[in-house]
């Protein structure tokens, strides 16, 4: 069993060491991943600058770009065989609802899909716990499983871990995405010259209230896997529009 290892909290990250010494018991692996913090950076590329790649030794490579960036110079170059699977994380805090979108982790698990390669994206649901030892011990168990059952094509696995003790999780929910907003997402401050920055923050809310979403999971205390599909087409609405096409071309203005 061969498997690539990514992120986006960068390469010296706890989550993802604790993520490799799990697959190790699966398996010979490698990481690809950025050199440094890449939070929220979803699915962008580099194109602007060279991307470079520095082997930190026989199982790590360091990538000076994005996930994404990380995964495609994995499988497009840096790499001498196809790896079985993808996975990405242990993400330092969760990816949930709509912030899958922003989700650099996600990203990495996307582009490895379109790829051709089968990902699970895991995150740790808290920015302050370091214990990411139950997580990694769940992520070898759905790993096998993957592994011997596959996935749809292109279709993903989003996971989120509760940080609480093993005997605190109260089990395992395949769940959907929620929804959320936030309060006062942006922060407007003052520097001593009197110029105005921005801080992007805000606190969430869950706007969703389902009990088969990945947010309701987490709040209580079940593992989410959520399975996320790439193709973004909203299929009933095209017959829907379609009534408008000869309109649309002949009323053009």
């Amino acid at each position: 069993m061969y498997i690539l290892i990514s992120n986006d909290d960068g390469v010296q990250a706890p989550g993802i060491q604790a993520l490799r010494d799990a697959m190790r018991t699966l398996g010979e692996t490698i990481i690809v991943a950025p050199d440094r913090e890449q939070s929220a950076t979803s699915h962008s590329l580099t194109f602007h600058q060279p991307i470079r790649a520095t082997h930190l030794d026989s199982e790590t490579i360091a990538v000076s770009g994005t996930p994404t960036d990380s995964v495609m110079l994995a499988l497009r170059s840096l790499l001498d065989r196809q790896p079985d699977i993808l996975v990405s994380g242990i993400n330092r805090g969760p990816n949930l609802a709509d912030d899958v979108t922003y989700s650099g982790t996600v990203a990495a698990a996307m582009e490895s899909t379109l790829l051709g390669v089968p990902a699970i994206a895991f995150s740790l649901a808290s920015y302050e716990s370091e214990n990411y030892q139950v997580a990694a011990d769940f992520a070898a168990t759905l790993v096998k499983q993957v592994l011997e059952h596959g996935l749809p094509q292109d279709v993903l696995l989003n996971v989120n871990i509760p940080a609480v003790d093993a005997g605190e999780i109260r089990g395992v929910r395949i769940t959907r995405l929620g929804k959320r907003t936030y309060q006062n997402p942006v922060v407007k401050k003052e520097d001593p010259r009197g110029r105005n920055y921005y801080w992007l923050a805000g606190t969430p809310v869950n706007t969703d209230l389902g009990t088969d979403t990945d947010t309701y999971a987490i709040e209580n205390d079940y593992i989410s896997i959520t399975p996320i599909h790439l193709d973004l087409t909203h299929y009933e609405t095209i017959s829907h529009i379609r009534e408008w096409e000869v309109n649309l071309w002949q009323n053009r203005t």
